[in-house]
């Protein structure tokens, strides 16, 4: 009996989910607009325009500068997939998103997160390579090489993140059709699934720790290898120049990985402690602010990407 009631309490394929934002702070959530638009814009003007100069300038068409692409491009689906509706929530209230358009979203935002990180760890090679073995960089660092890296990390991440729409999509019964939160992430749909999630929950948690363990793991021993080079150079001006061609990628995986894991085991281990509207902050912040430093960080330390900017929007003219 208790498990009939329970079925009819309970929604078959819910045609529709509706996304409330923080819970809690409905009434006050307003007032992040102003904080995660400039972000959205920032990122979405920066990438474009870090897409755009590599794409027009054909003196960039070179193995480094298509690495830097890479991220640029994830960083824009990846914000793209995330804020519009995150801002329609913040600004408009609790929306609904069809189903399918939720599992939709769910599959675009885990698999660019995976993207990502594979991302970092193929620019943190790079750099090992370029500063420990320059003179093998022109045979090891092709364009090719960066298409093959670019293709195998976008069908990993698709390989691995499949399941988690399919095993939603598998649940036949939700308890309710309120998801607590400003994206389709694949937990909170989880948590609204009637019935065993043992299957959903394992998934997560393996697909979590073993990509960004493995990925970390990766840059840690990249970098490694880049201090064990720079401190056989003879001078400290070596030394220094060698780091500063480091600095922005420690910048945007400092960036990445520190939100990300805090959100990450605040969720898993510390959720009766930590408020939830926190672990839902922590998580936007998480996606949202990598993708708005590419331009300012990258942009800046990289010579000629600068140059190339000033030059094609303020119709500066380049030197002969």
């Amino acid at each position: 009996m208790a498990e009939t009631l329970q079925l009819n309490s309970t929604f078959l394929h819910p045609t529709f989910f509706i996304l409330t934002g923080f819970p809690g702070l409905e009434s006050a959530q307003t007032w992040l607009t102003p904080v995660f638009g400039p972000i959205y814009l920032l990122a979405l003007l920066g990438n474009g325009a870090l897409l755009a100069v590599v794409w027009i300038d054909s003196t960039l068409h070179q193995p480094m500068f298509l690495l830097l692409a890479m991220p640029a491009a994830t960083d824009l689906g990846l914000a793209t997939s995330i804020a519009p509706g995150l801002l329609a929530v913040l600004w408009l209230g609790p929306r609904s998103v069809p189903y399918a358009v939720c599992l939709v979203q769910m599959f675009f935002v885990h698999a660019l997160t995976a993207m990502e990180s594979g991302v970092l760890l193929a620019m943190a090679g790079d750099r090992a390579v370029a500063i420990g073995r320059p003179l093998h960089y022109p045979v090891l660092v092709t364009k090719a090489h960066v298409g093959y890296a670019a293709l195998a990390l976008a069908l990993k991440a698709v390989a691995i993140v499949v399941p988690f729409p399919l095993l939603v999509a598998k649940s036949e019964h939700f308890q309710a059709k309120t998801i607590g939160h400003t994206y389709c992430a694949h937990m909170a749909v989880v948590e609204l699934v009637v019935g065993n999630t043992r299957v959903n929950n394992l998934y997560g948690l393996a697909l979590s720790l073993a990509i960004s363990s493995m990925d970390i793991l990766g840059i840690t021993g990249s970098y490694g290898l880049i201090a064990h080079a720079v401190l056989q150079l003879p001078t400290q001006e070596a030394c220094a120049k060698a780091f500063g061609t480091c600095s922005s990628h420690i910048c945007v995986i400092l960036a990445f990985y520190i939100p990300g894991l805090f959100s990450y085991l605040t969720h898993r281990f510390a959720h009766h402690t930590v408020p939830k509207p926190v672990h839902i902050l922590l998580s936007n912040i998480y996606l949202l602010l990598p993708p708005a430093l590419n331009l300012l960080l990258y942009g800046a330390h990289t010579k000629q990407i600068r140059n190339q900017l000033l030059d094609t929007f303020t119709f500066r003219k380049s030197p002969l």
